[in-house]
């Protein structure tokens, strides 16, 4: 049964800059052509997230996200034509390629003389590439925006919780700018400006299949994340995500491989 429209959130976001990465490449980032539903729920969680105490005196979430669509909008603030396809960059970056151990500074806060510099560029160290730099590149989105459509999920937490409540604080939050950490695009340095939606907004005339998509992590009672996949597709700009109704054109509900064993 579809879930009525008065009960869904939604929120606009927008960035120069994001990265939605692939998880089969492990080293160089290739972005999706579109944000995915967990890199929506983070932005979401960015502007409301609420904990409560269980009875064992556990901290719990009190809801969780549930994305429903993924609209990907028309960069309004470019001059010229307006673009229907997602753009592309590339870039190269210096990047650490570790990190220090905690023992090790535990040392040197016990001995600082032993301490030594945590050199991150090839000046004065041996060979190019210097003795904790590496270089990545980066193919990342630029000039992009997203509607995100999404409602509140009680779940098992407190069915006795009206979602309404989190509704409004969202809807108050996003009004007033609020958020408790800076909301970002796939990469926490693409950070990006969310706000209420004005009436403007006009979706891409793109329509593609993506294939297989990342949809979220899930946690189970021993900490393991359990990663879930789908079948991603993109009509008029808009991305179906929904997994418990169907899609405005009559597509079923969107199915989360990987997270069968975990129902």
């Amino acid at each position: 049964m579809p879930t009525p429209e008065k009960e869904i959130v939604a929120v606009k976001a927008w960035g120069d800059f994001a990265c939605f990465t692939r998880p089969e490449l492990k080293v160089e980032r290739l972005s999706y052509q579109i944000m995915t539903p967990s890199a929506a729920r983070g932005v979401l969680d960015a502007i409301l997230f609420k904990k409560k105490t269980d009875v064992d005196g556990n901290l719990i979430p009190a809801f969780h996200w549930h994305v429903r669509r993924i609209t990907a909008l028309r960069p309004w603030w470019l001059n010229g034509d307006m673009l229907d396809r997602p753009q592309f960059f590339s870039v190269r970056r210096n990047e650490i390629q570790g990190k220090i151990a905690t023992r090790t500074v535990s040392g040197w806060i016990k001995n600082p003389a032993s301490a030594q510099p945590y050199l991150v560029d090839s000046a004065g160290r041996d060979g190019p590439d210097g003795q904790n730099r590496t270089q990545r590149n980066t193919m990342a989105l630029r000039d992009v925006a997203y509607l995100i459509e999404a409602s509140v999920d009680i779940g098992p937490f407190d069915p006795n919780d009206p979602p309404i409540k989190y509704r409004e604080m969202f809807r108050r939050r996003v009004e007033k700018g609020q958020c408790f950490h800076r909301p970002y695009l796939g990469c926490r340095e693409f950070a990006c400006h969310f706000g209420p939606l004005d009436g403007s907004e006009k979706p891409m005339a793109w329509t593609e299949s993506l294939g297989l998509m990342l949809y979220d992590l899930k946690f189970d009672r021993n900490g393991k994340n359990m990663p879930g996949f789908f079948m991603a597709a993109v009509k008029d700009g808009v991305l179906h995500c929904d997994t418990a109704a169907p899609s405005a054109d009559g597509d079923p509900a969107v199915k989360v491989l990987g997270w069968e064993e975990s129902a």
